[in-house]
């Protein structure tokens, strides 16, 4: 999101999401870096590594201030609909009619062997690019992979609910173990299958997953590489005995240090 525009010319100013805003961006300093000159607003949402879902009442401010600069809003939807409550999640495409949304199999399916994506957008103009686009860069996808995904469409709410049964319980005992520990905290997810905790070690984010998956072969992400230090990245979209197996590994790890 930040590497390819800056290749390709663009000046790029990134909004910090914190803990104390929720991880929801701060309208007030949107208005402040967009200027007449700006092309594209991009956002993640629900986000990674965070599970922060932006409101759909902010969404709408995120479009207010689009519109006054004439950008387009780009938002990457992968963790949509993986929602802790059944309440509608709207695309940035309901809002705006200069909305791209982009998403795949990867997460919502969890199908990410197939390597399929897509984009959608109500601008007829843009989505004439896209197609170009898409057609110089990709003649054509796999005919297996393309069946697979079309079995996928037409069982989506049975494969929704399945997957939305796994993150939910996973969460409350996600949660209950949070909750029992002196040196972790965090601010809880709302969406997506990632957690973001901040731990109290005299470890950078780096070294405190090197070591932890050394010695209790249990793997975290750390949270330098999302400009984030002193925290790490937890997912808990799998069976619930692992991730139970696998906080009480880092409960031993935390405890060492």
């Amino acid at each position: 999101m930040q590497s390819i525009p800056q290749a390709l010319g663009a000046a790029v100013k990134l909004l910090p999401l914190t803990k104390e805003n929720h991880y929801l961006p701060d309208i007030q300093e949107l208005k402040q870096l967009v200027t007449p000159h700006t092309k594209l607003i991009i956002l993640n949402n629900p986000d990674n590594p965070t599970g922060a879902l932006i409101p759909e009442a902010k969404l709408e401010e995120v479009v207010t201030v689009a519109k006054s600069v004439d950008a387009y809003v780009l938002c990457d939807e992968v963790y949509r609909h993986l929602t802790q409550d059944d309440q509608y999640s709207p695309s940035i495409i309901d809002l705006y009619e200069k909305g791209i949304s982009t998403s795949s199999f990867s997460k919502v399916f969890s199908l990410a062997g197939l390597r399929l994506g897509w984009i959608a957008t109500r601008d007829r103009a843009l989505m004439t690019q896209l197609l170009s686009h898409r057609d110089y860069a990709t003649i054509s996808c796999g005919v297996v992979d393309e069946m697979i995904g079309t079995l996928a469409l037409q069982n989506w709410q049975k494969i929704l609910h399945h997957n939305r049964l796994i993150i939910r319980e996973n969460l409350q005992l996600l949660t209950k173990w949070v909750a029992g520990q002196d040196k972790i905290s965090w601010q809880r997810p709302t969406a997506g299958t990632t957690a973001l905790l901040y731990y109290d070690a005299p470890l950078a984010s780096t070294a405190f997953c090197d070591q932890l998956m050394a010695k209790y072969q249990t793997l975290l992400v750390p949270g330098v590489c999302f400009g984030i230090e002193n925290s790490v990245r937890i997912g808990y979209a799998f069976e619930s005995d692992h991730l139970i197996a696998g906080l009480s590994r880092v409960s031993a790890f935390l405890a060492e240090n």
